[in-house]
């Protein structure tokens, strides 16, 4: 007993960050998200190897796609982005927020939309990730999420990834000051080319500066290719709010 209450008495003068730091951990995270009526959510994290809670990190929203979903034959870390960054993960400079879909959509109006949001929150907070360099991508059905969250909340991001997705070309004129690089294959016979062309042509039209990248000869999967790719991080990177 005599022991406890020492104990407690030295923590009460050890500094809560240097308790933070001793409980610090890195690679991918399980955590869980809480809804307002109780329910709770499985999501993960990636921390980097060389994070540090004494400075803000660049951080990012990864937005799967429909085989990812809650219940499907796969986890959101198994394609995409949970593959390019254990291909680099020594050097990999981002905070990863990875959820999971409920009700097969990422629009920004839905409830995975939202929960998305506000588990990217809840990371930004814990692990110091930087407003400034807060990212977003998806493939496919993320893809949508990523030009529907972007368009719902321009201001947020610092530059966008989308992949295989489609965009509402009426959203042009709010995204035409974002920077954004979009991915597809010309063979996709899932989420057709045009959908990526269309949006793409239309921020031109407004007066924006997109970068896109058509694969040819490529069906569904560019995704790989796009997460593939050192430019994209290193592009991602160069792209900070003011």
């Amino acid at each position: 007993m005599r022991y406890r209450l020492m104990l407690l008495a030295l923590l009460a003068f050890v500094p809560a960050s240097s308790l933070a730091a001793a409980d610090a951990k890195t690679g991918f995270i399980d955590k869980v998200f809480k809804d307002a009526d109780g329910a709770e959510h499985k999501y993960v994290v990636y921390v980097p190897a060389n994070h540090s809670a004494d400075k803000p990190s660049p951080i990012m929203l990864f937005l799967h796609g429909s085989g990812e979903t809650k219940g499907g034959s796969k986890q959101p870390v198994e394609v995409g982005m949970g593959p390019a960054i254990k291909a680099r993960e020594k050097t990999f400079p981002f905070i990863v927020v990875i959820p999971q879909s409920v009700n097969r959509t990422w629009q920004a109006a839905s409830p995975d939309g939202k929960r998305a949001l506000a588990m990217l929150e809840a990371a930004t907070k814990e692990y110091n990730g930087d407003p400034k360099q807060t990212y977003l991508t998806g493939l496919s059905m993320g893809g949508y999420g990523t030009w529907s969250m972007a368009a719902a909340f321009p201001d947020k991001w610092a530059a966008i990834a989308p992949i295989c997705g489609r965009g509402d070309p009426k959203t042009a004129e709010k995204l035409k000051d974002l920077p954004i690089w979009c991915f597809h294959g010309d063979a996709d016979t899932a989420v057709k080319v045009e959908g990526s062309r269309g949006i793409i042509k239309a921020i031109e039209a407004a007066g924006g500066k997109p970068k896109y990248t058509e694969y040819p000869g490529v069906g569904h999967n560019s995704w790989d290719k796009a997460y593939g790719t050192d430019e994209l991080y290193t592009w991602l990177l160069t792209n900070k709010k003011k």
